[in-house]
């Protein structure tokens, strides 16, 4: 946003990361960070009335024409609250979770049809079900071309997953498609990336299944250090139980990686981007892909990071 719109002055008041309190530059952009630390209770009212001290200071020290929240949890409680006092535009950005019925803070923030932005239309459709609002506006996360490199010569990654070692990402899954496919292809290569609360699990896991000289579980790496083994790989898997969008996938795809998963983000199928509904359905067209895959597959574009700028500005009715 601020490098395509450079003549606005955009501030961040960021809740709870990083967990230091300061006030510093990040890429051209003031963050205000009260580093509330996710603490409950009485500490979160705390953070809450320091955001809204600092919302009032911002809009006395210039013409503030928006609030952007992300997602639909505090930031848009608090987000909300002030648009209703003070008739400032508040947008909230719908990401996942906070789109499920298990989310009561919607209740308290009482959001507005135009106020909510959609990260997908599966989205879109979740938080009308679950809470009787239907999101005006749809924005899809965009790719950043920048952060990608030139792609290697030949892809020497078969099967690649990303993400949080938690339940709901489903890795077991995954080393389960993996087990599938070594009985037809004996020297597959799979890497997964991520930590989280599964690792041990997964391990274990790895271990029964005689993956051990398979499966390579990375632990976390840097965005950049994931992107560049995206463009290694073939496959990329997410098995996710519930995904609101997954940004992983679309960065997948823009690497070259075909994708597999059994959530469906977006009304209108994308290329390279398979859906199905189990297990045996991933496992076979997982080994479909793998059969079917060139040394240099199709390099994606399914969302640019400046299209979803536009359609976020115009969700603001902004006119530059």
């Amino acid at each position: 946003m601020k490098e395509q719109f450079p003549h606005l002055d955009i501030v961040i008041i960021a809740f709870q990361y990083p967990f230091q309190k300061s006030i510093y530059q990040w890429n051209g952009v003031q963050v205000i960070s009260l580093a509330g630390r996710n603490k409950r209770k009485l500490s979160k009212l705390i953070i809450w009335t320091k955001v809204w001290h600092q919302l009032k200071m911002l809009r006395k020290q210039k013409n503030v024409i928006g609030i952007l929240s992300f997602w639909c949890t505090e930031a848009a409680l608090i987000g909300s609250w002030f648009d209703k006092r003070h008739n400032i535009q508040h947008r909230c950005w719908i990401s996942g979770q906070d789109a499920k019925i298990e989310n009561g803070l919607v209740k308290w923030i009482r959001p507005s049809g135009d106020e909510l932005v959609a990260m997908s239309d599966f989205l879109a459709d979740s938080f009308f079900k679950n809470h009787g609002i239907k999101p005006s506006h749809v924005v899809p996360i965009g790719i950043d071309k920048n952060l990608f490199n030139a792609p290697p010569s030949e892809k020497d990654i078969d099967v690649m997953g990303a993400g949080s070692l938690i339940p709901l990402k489903q890795y077991d899954v995954f080393l389960q498609v993996v087990h599938q496919l070594k009985k037809l292809q004996p020297g597959i290569k799979a890497v997964i990336c991520g930590k989280g609360n599964e690792e041990k699990k997964l391990k274990e896991l790895i271990r029964q299944l005689d993956l051990i000289e398979n499966v390579v579980l990375t632990g976390e790496k840097e965005h950049k250090e994931v992107l560049h083994l995206m463009q290694r790989s073939k496959l990329f898997l997410h098995p996710s139980s519930y995904e609101g969008f997954g940004s992983v996938c679309i960065e997948a795809l823009y690497a070259g990686a075909e994708v597999i998963s059994f959530c469906r983000p977006m009304q209108e199928p994308i290329a390279n981007w398979h859906i199905v509904s189990d297990l045996e359905e991933m496992s076979k067209k997982a080994l479909a892909v793998l059969q079917t895959s060139s040394p240099r597959n199709k390099s994606v574009l399914a969302f640019s990071m400046e299209d979803s700028v536009k359609a976020m500005m115009k969700a603001f009715d902004y006119k530059d």
